[in-house]
């Protein structure tokens, strides 16, 4: 074992205390605060960036927050489908679910994806939980209605997505309990409908919905860009609804950065402190943006 006193190696220990005590205010900051964390995008595909992501949640639980990991799995669920010679279509950026599709969408993402997480949270000594939208009545979806223009007549026309739902109650109980009891929810983005059926539901409109429901310190959304951009490609790191109107009319945010900034805005509006936008692929993205005055994503609050 190298001793400390060692001079060539008393800098890089001088760093990592310095960055301890830059923590320090954060860290007590938050405790005892809840954090909700969308997690998906292609991260979930690289071993590197899962060990990653597992560590930040562990140390998150490790100093006292309390994080709930919602996910995605369109990639995924895209390849099974694939596998199993089911064809898909999308409208709007959201998936055609028939009953085929969407009973492979709830194996993949209620199954498959969602015990892996927990399994790289258990490697490292953390207590997660796998659930879906349906446990405990944990959300109520509603079928998404959507139009769109006929590429003949450009008359706008209805759009049956099948089993496609979006939230419209969170009933957070069994979160608040698991999270007291010292466990991570990990949350598959299915849910039940009033009608019975099983919905797949867009895993940031899920997490936004449930991070507004726990009235959350803080909600994550990992996507794979850096955050909002500029035109000239700056990452804009402090944004509230005014700035994001002037950005939207001025064609500065635009296609699917529109919908993850809406999620952000609707999760701020319903009582979550501040929303980030963050890019997932860069290794523990999340503690830079909690515990350094830097920040690492796009911030939005009221």
């Amino acid at each position: 074992m190298m001793s400390v006193t060692d001079p060539s190696k008393m800098p890089d220990l001088l760093a990592k205390a310095e960055t301890l005590v830059e923590a320090l205010p954060y860290l007590q900051r938050y405790a005892g605060e809840t954090f909700v964390i969308k997690y998906g995008g292609h991260a979930m595909g690289d071993p590197e960036a899962q060990r990653d992501f597992a560590e930040d949640v562990v140390l998150l639980k490790a100093v006292g927050i309390n994080p709930v990991v919602v996910h995605g799995g369109g990639p995924q669920i895209g390849a099974m489908l694939k596998q199993l010679g089911i064809e898909s279509t999308f409208v709007g950026g959201l998936r055609v679910t028939d009953a085929a599709t969407a009973e492979v969408a709830e194996m993949v993402l209620a199954g498959k994806i969602n015990k892996e997480i927990v399994s790289w949270i258990a490697a490292l000594g953390g207590r997660a939980v796998g659930i879906s939208g349906k446990d405990a009545n944990l959300v109520l979806a509603e079928k998404v209605s959507r139009t769109q223009p006929d590429p003949n007549s450009g008359i706008e026309r209805h759009v049956d997505l099948g089993f496609v739902g979006e939230p419209v109650a969170v009933d957070p109980t069994i979160l608040v309990n698991l999270t007291k009891d010292n466990f991570i929810p990990i949350v598959a983005p299915v849910a039940l409908g009033a009608d019975g059926a099983t919905y797949n539901i867009n895993a940031d409109t899920m997490a936004g919905a449930i991070a507004g429901a726990l009235g959350a310190k803080r909600f994550f959304l990992l996507t794979d860009v850096a955050g909002v951009l500029d035109k000239s490609g700056a990452l804009l790191t402090d944004l509230d609804r005014p700035a994001i109107d002037e950005l939207k009319s001025d064609g500065t945010i635009t296609g699917g950065m529109i919908p993850k900034v809406e999620t952000c805005v609707a999760a701020v509006d319903a009582g979550v402190e501040a929303a980030v936008i963050l890019d997932g692929r860069i290794p523990h993205a999340m503690l830079l943006e909690i515990f350094t005055a830097r920040g690492a994503g796009t911030l939005i609050h009221r």
